[in-house]
């Protein structure tokens, strides 16, 4: 059957609307990007930020003291690891600053200590220098070790030997661990603050037999005040 001039232009018309369409979506669909295509913009993500560990130390010891103690202990390889001594010079005369710490548990028991007058010159009862001279009178910083026991002024009293070039002195300076009674805790009432000793590490009688009884035989002690170095 023949189509008239009106109906063939119909029907004309009708196809070029679907092939618009046609490629009109097709134009559409090309333009998406699925993230599965190469050449995808990447989302944007979070950047890592790297969870950084505080230092930590037993007992309310210094972080950075106790980390400079535990380095001294592996540099100069000693034997002796569950007990160490650590003497915190920051701290006054009449604070707990010697702590004994039970490495394998992490127990800490601290008592006061005296400093050497040649220290602390005008008596402040804090910690002012160190000294490795003879003749000093003043107290030294470093790694040092426990050696023998010994009768001495103030009774059984323990020799300590220096490690470093800072306190290498100790033995033939006589720097020792010992009682006195200006380290009694009677001064801190009269005074507040312990007496001055010539260098020595100086206790109450009570607290020397916990001290050595601990940290005799070879044992380490990390002397040092942070604020100076």
């Amino acid at each position: 059957m023949s189509l008239n001039r009106r109906e063939m232009l119909r029907l004309g018309a009708m196809g070029a609307a679907g092939a618009i369409l046609t490629t009109a979506s097709s134009s559409v669909l090309g333009q998406v990007t699925l993230p599965s295509q190469a050449g995808a913009t990447p989302l944007p993500q979070t950047p890592l930020v790297p969870q950084v560990q505080p230092l930590l130390a037993p007992g309310g010891i210094n972080p950075q003291l106790f980390a400079k103690a535990k380095a001294a202990l592996d540099q100069h390889k000693i034997y002796a690891r569950d007990f160490i001594g650590i003497v915190d010079f920051d701290k006054p005369s009449q604070d707990p600053r010697f702590s004994v710490v039970d490495l394998r548990s992490g127990e800490v028991e601290t008592f006061r200590v005296a400093h050497g007058r040649g220290s602390d010159p005008d008596h402040s009862g804090f910690l002012e220098r160190f000294s490795n001279d003879f003749g000093s009178h003043a107290s030294s910083n470093g790694t040092y070790t426990t050696g023998d026991y010994y009768q001495g002024k103030y009774g059984l009293s323990m020799k300590t030997r220096g490690l470093d070039w800072s306190n290498n002195n100790a033995e033939p300076r006589a720097i020792v661990i010992h009682n006195a009674w200006y380290a009694e805790p009677e001064m801190i009432g009269i005074h507040g603050k312990l007496g001055r000793s010539e260098g020595c590490f100086a206790f109450s009688r009570e607290d020397q037999w916990k001290v050595m009884r601990k940290l005799a035989g070879g044992r380490m002690i990390y002397a040092d005040k942070l604020a100076t170095a």
